[in-house]
C-alpha cells in the first residue's frame, strides 16, 4: 500500500463518523420500540441487534484505541499514513462495496435476541461520538506506530490506522444493514 497524508485520511473517516451520527440520530433514535426491534423479513437481526453487535465491537475496540493513543507522546510525528496488507484486507472485507459476502458473526459478537432498544441506539451514538474524539486525536498521533490487537485474535495487532477502517466500514456495513429495516411508513407499522 502507498502511504497516504494521515490529515487527508483523518478527515475522510471523520466524516464517515460524522454521517453515521447523523443516521443513527435521523433514521434509529425516534422509531417506536417495535420497530426497533422487529427481526429482518430474511430473517436476519432487527435494527436494535445490528446496533447491538457494533456496540459489542466498540466495547472492545474503544478502550484499546484509548490505551493506545494515551501511550503514543513517545512517538515523534508522521504526516502520513501506510495501510498494511492485512489491515487492507481486513477492511475489503468490510466496505459494502467491496465486501460483498455474508459472514457470520463471531460468537462473542452475536447481539443479544432481545435487547433494550433505544439503550442500544443511545450506546451506539456515544460510541461514535467517542469514536470521532479519538479520530480527532489521531491527528497528534503516529497511526503505524500504534498497535491494537483484534478482537477474534488478541496475538493479531493492526496499526491505529488499520483499526480505524476497518471499525467505520463495519459501522458502514450494518448501518446499511439496519436501515433496510425501516418499513417505508413507520406510522403503519403495527405497534403491539
Amino acid at each position: 500500500m502507498k502511504p497516504t497524508n494521515k490529515a487527508h485520511f483523518l478527515d475522510r473517516l471523520e466524516s464517515r463518523v460524522e454521517q453515521h451520527i447523523m443516521e443513527a440520530v435521523s433514521h434509529f433514535q425516534n422509531l417506536p420500540e417495535p420497530v426497533l426491534l422487529e427481526p429482518a423479513k430474511d430473517g436476519g437481526w432487527s435494527i436494535a441487534q445490528c446496533l447491538d453487535h457494533l456496540n459489542g465491537y466498540g466495547d472492545y475496540y474503544l478502550p484499546q484505541i484509548k490505551k493506545g493513543l494515551d501511550n503514543a507522546k513517545s512517538y515523534p510525528f508522521k504526516s502520513t499514513f501506510k495501510s498494511s496488507w492485512l489491515g487492507s484486507y481486513f477492511t475489503r472485507m468490510m466496505e459494502p462495496e467491496t465486501g460483498k459476502k455474508k459472514m457470520k458473526a463471531f460468537k462473542n459478537h452475536i447481539p443479544s435476541p432481545h435487547p433494550d432498544a433505544y439503550a442500544v441506539v443511545a450506546t451506539f451514538i456515544q460510541q461514535q461520538e467517542a469514536l470521532l474524539q479519538y479520530l480527532k486525536q489521531a491527528g497528534r498521533a503516529d497511526l503505524n506506530k500504534i498497535r491494537i490487537p483484534v478482537s477474534i485474535a488478541k496475538f493479531v495487532k493492526l496499526n491505529l490506522g488499520d483499526v480505524f477502517q476497518f471499525l467505520i466500514a463495519h459501522n458502514e456495513r450494518h448501518i446499511r444493514q439496519a436501515k433496510r429495516n425501516i418499513p417505508e411508513k413507520v406510522s403503519n407499522f403495527q405497534l403491539s
